[in-house]
């Protein structure tokens, strides 16, 4: 029978932490790739901005409604925040800081990013990389249970 979900937080394997911190190393890598990746956004915030203007003309009510109201009125900020939070985020995860809250921020930024583009209202979010199994691995850590020191499990 199925264990319910308050049965299998409390499952423990000798694994279980060991796995759960190879995903947090390996989702911070990922961060902080893209974070470096958007170094140039933080001197020239018209990077970013032009992206937005890019994806604006055939963005999805959704998307274009976030566009205008929030992302593209927000791009000098979101240029120069975005790549350092993906880095801290990244460091954090890999160093072990805070890793459900982290995960919980990281998801965030993915579900905005994705909202932005409108990827949620295409069949290819499904395949994409950068989006179900960045989600799924955040929302794996966020939901783990707290870490503990010696055993690294989370």
């Amino acid at each position: 029978h199925m264990p319910t979900l308050s049965r299998v937080s409390q499952l423990r394997h000798p694994a279980d932490g060991l796995a759960l911190r190879g995903l947090a190393l390996c989702i911070g890598v990922f961060f902080i790739a893209m974070g470096v990746n958007k170094l140039a956004w933080m001197t020239e915030p018209a990077l970013l901005a032009e992206r937005f203007d890019l994806w604006l003309p055939t963005a999805e009510p959704y998307a274009r409604w976030y566009l205008e109201m929030v992302a593209i009125p927000g791009a000098s900020f979101f240029a120069r925040f975005v790549p350092i939070a993906e880095i801290c985020a990244g460091v954090a995860l890999i160093v072990g800081i805070r890793v459900r809250l982290v995960a919980g921020a990281a998801i965030f930024m993915v579900l905005n990013f994705h909202v932005a583009t409108g990827a949620f209202s295409s069949w290819s979010f499904l395949r994409d990389g950068t989006g179900l199994p960045v989600f799924g691995s955040l929302l794996a850590l966020a939901l783990a249970g707290k870490m503990r020191r010696a055993r690294t499990s989370y």
